[in-house]
């Protein structure tokens, strides 16, 4: 059993590991286990190597290390995309020869189909454009979206892109541009996850996680149909053999284990290849499930961090908010004219540095008196408008929720020609 624990360990700890980078700085798994674990790995294991190595070497070997990190996960480079290829390509070429043969009709075209789709969703994600906003997309960009007066507000430029942000959009560090409706930036995919290609995306964990299911089953079917075939009086699970098998003494939890062993071992690639998928499915179905509840959230992952500090914020004292009169004329300066969204800001939330709500000569937008805010719950969320429409927004990303009155969608050019207007005047 050595082997096949080691096997088991090594995959099992890259997992986990795996989950305690990407997942270790969400909002939600602050004061958490992860959290320190992420932050032991991140923040205090390399402050205290560097304190050694500048000790013994006057710190030239981390700063080596240190500049390869930042090559490696801030510059845009292909090499986890390629790595996340061959996980999958090695992967399959080891299963596949001992797997195929035993699998039915229906597996093989089903099979056939889990194995294709990954890479084409992987290819759709990685190269298609996340929704860059620059000179000549920023017209639709700013039509996209309304501000909310909560998490974005007009006026507010790229001082990298030198253009106005779009409502929901964010510059990447990474990549050196502005994408709407920013989610992350993915290093398996080599881009970012925006507006145009959280679809491809959201599908690529779909049929990754349905790959990994599927074939972990298929592959521990095979292996337990191979052990059955000559210890009949062999299960899957310890608890689901015979009280006989077990009272008989042809049976105790060590042989369990040693024919475990030997079923992993007479087809080792198979083995091992089953081994990751059913170790690794389930934080792929974990990544799925998270970006599945942000859609139904209406939020991204970007936002949800934006809201959370809101939380901190209110947890804190000073947050309030107002609403914002309904019939309010739209600065076209900062402003787009018109959006394809179904709905309109209808409150501003602001967060003052004494606590008190801010003083009627502070000229901000709203109208009435301003209101303490405590909880999340208590603030709408512009950009939620239900589980189908957050799902219809992700899938078809220039679906027009609403038409503008009195004129097509076209006329969006409204705002691109006040802004012209603005920059002549200016100059």
């Amino acid at each position: 059993m050595g082997t096949i624990a080691i096997i088991a360990a090594v995959i099992l700890g890259i997992s986990f590991m795996t989950f305690v980078a990407f997942f270790g700085r969400l909002p939600a798994l602050r004061n958490t286990p992860i959290s320190f674990l992420h932050r032991l790995i991140w923040i205090y294991l390399p402050n205290g190597l560097f304190a050694v190595d500048r000790t013994l070497t006057n710190g030239r070997l981390t700063t080596s290390l240190a500049r390869l990190g930042r090559h490696l996960w801030y510059d845009q480079h292909p090499t986890i995309l390629i790595f996340f290829f061959l996980l999958l390509s090695v992967g399959e070429y080891l299963y596949l020869p001992v797997a195929w043969p035993h699998f039915s009709l229906v597996h093989k075209i089903f099979g056939t189909l889990a194995i294709f789709c990954p890479y084409l969703f992987l290819y759709l994600s990685a190269f298609t454009d996340p929704g860059t906003v620059n000179r000549e997309t920023h017209v639709r960009e700013m039509a996209r979206y309304p501000y909310d007066f909560t998490l974005f507000h007009p006026g507010t430029s790229c001082e990298t892109c030198h253009l106005l942000k779009p409502a929901r959009s964010k510059h990447c560090s990474i990549c050196k541009r502005c994408v709407g409706r920013m989610d992350h930036h993915c290093i398996f995919i080599n881009n970012c996850v925006g507006a145009n290609n959280q679809r491809w995306f959201i599908l690529l964990l779909l049929s990754t996680a349905i790959l990994t299911l599927y074939g972990g089953v298929l592959g521990l079917g095979i292996i337990r149909a191979k052990i059955q075939a000559r210890f009949p009086y062999w299960t899957l699970l310890p608890w689901w053999t015979s009280q006989q098998a077990w009272e008989d003494g042809s049976l105790d939890f060590h042989r369990w284990l040693v024919l475990w062993s030997w079923g992993l071992q007479s087809g080792v690639a198979m083995g091992s290849v089953t081994l990751l998928a059913l170790l690794t499915t389930p934080l792929v179905w974990g990544l799925l499930g998270y970006h599945l509840w942000l859609v139904y959230c209406g939020t991204t992952t970007n936002e949800s961090m934006k809201w959370q500090d809101w939380q901190a914020e209110m947890d804190e004292g000073g947050v309030y908010k107002r609403r914002i009169e309904s019939d309010r004329v739209k600065d076209l300066k900062v402003e787009p004219a018109w959006t394809r969204w179904p709905v309109e800001a209808e409150q501003v939330m602001v967060r003052t540095d004494d606590g008190k709500p801010p003083r009627s000569s502070h000229r901000l937008p709203g109208e009435g008196e301003w209101e303490a805010v405590w909880r999340l719950k208590d603030v709408e969320n512009l950009y939620d408008i239900g589980l189908w429409d957050n799902l219809v927004d992700v899938f078809l990303p220039y679906f027009m929720f609403k038409e503008a009155k009195g004129r097509s969608p076209v006329d969006e050019r409204e705002f691109g020609r006040e802004r012209g207007r603005n920059r002549r005047r200016s100059s």
